[in-house]
């Protein structure tokens, strides 16, 4: 089998975890990544990948610090077949122009506009239309959760309307130290907030406002949404809708499992990298169904569920696998994502 030559370009919290799913795919091969920064998070790059400088001042900055460097950001595009641009948020667009010149395919994450590739992608919902495309963009983890989760709903012909209140994250855990809020709570200025807008650009037909506030923490984004259906429902029906998704997983309170630092510490016991949950996690005893209402919650990782949809993005664009679910299935067991935790 041939393999796709994938570069990542951008090392932080979301490109490390695209890098190490790639490491596990039998049909990719990454042949290094590219970044501006020289501290420790490229220092341990270094020992596992190619690392290439994005700029000649980055350059400089790596040899001084000891970092083998394999080239400039030129070399790196020029040896791959897909480019996963996971550089911090607006620089994806303007390296996209790089990509274009160079002629190779590219992804970029959430941060950036729809219009900086004009598809925006989730693997169950639109795969095959990214299917030989020069480029697309994985949405956001909150929208990514909103796309699965209705999507689900809507393919077996129960979605409606969709109203969701977000709590998100305040940072990333590992720079927590760095920026984020204390003792405060910050809620976005416009209702919707993006995300009900960004899951349309995925599926246009989605009914779905959001509302979203900045709240201090950083391990998850927690959920809560109220659902009018096309017809009344029972809780098991739903519950099954929901299951038939490969990447949501049931939680229950009774199991303890009523925090989200109680589920990231499943996750670590569970042996996940980093303590990675991919999966949408639904409280599945706190779902509930009041004859065509449904009122559901679910925590998000912001740190990994977009992995699953990158690997499977490379996999469209390049049209090594054409099948979205045979892609999908593909990945998920390299991810070892399953629908029941314990």
């Amino acid at each position: 089998m041939k393999k796709i030559n994938v570069a990542i370009n951008g090392y932080g919290v979301i490109g490390k975890r695209i890098a190490e799913a790639i490491d596990l795919q039998d049909d990719m091969e990454l042949i290094g990544i590219g970044d501006v920064a020289n501290d420790w998070r490229i220092k341990v790059a270094a020992q596992k990948y190619s690392v290439f400088a994005n700029t000649e001042e980055g350059h400089n900055a790596m040899a001084q610090k000891d970092i083998p460097v394999a080239g400039d950001l030129n070399d790196l595009i020029d040896g791959a077949d897909v480019v996963v641009d996971c550089a911090p948020k607006k620089f994806g667009a303007e390296n996209a122009i790089k990509y274009r010149q160079a002629g190779v395919k590219f992804i970029v994450q959430g941060g950036e506009k729809h219009q900086t590739t004009g598809h925006s992608f989730t693997a169950e919902s639109n795969y095959r239309s990214a299917l030989g495309r020069e480029s697309t963009r994985v949405v956001s983890c909150n929208t990514t959760s909103i796309v699965r989760t209705l999507s689900a709903l809507k393919r077996a012909d129960l979605l409606k309307k969709a109203r969701g209140t977000l709590l998100r994250r305040a940072t990333d855990p590992w720079e927590s130290h760095k920026n984020g809020i204390m003792n405060t709570m910050v809620p976005e200025p416009e209702i919707p907030s993006h995300q009900g807008p960004d899951a349309q650009s995925v599926d246009p037909e989605l009914d779905v406002v959001t509302a979203a506030v900045k709240v201090p923490q950083t391990l998850s984004h927690l959920h809560y949404w109220t659902v009018q259906l096309t017809r009344e429902a029972t809780k098991e029906e739903i519950l099954e809708v929901f299951g038939n998704s490969t990447r949501t997983a049931f939680i229950k309170m009774s199991d303890e499992l009523s925090s989200n630092n109680a589920v990231k510490e499943l996750m670590l016991d569970l042996g996940r990298p980093h303590g990675d949950m991919y999966e949408v996690a639904i409280w599945k005893d706190m779902l509930k169904v009041e004859g065509d209402e449904l009122y559901y919650a679910y925590l998000v990782d912001n740190q990994a569920i977009v992995v699953p949809e990158t690997i499977d993005a490379i996999r469209a664009l390049t049209e090594i696998e054409s099948d979205p679910q045979k892609s999908i299935d593909k990945t998920n067991q390299s991810l070892g994502i399953r629908q029941r935790f314990v």
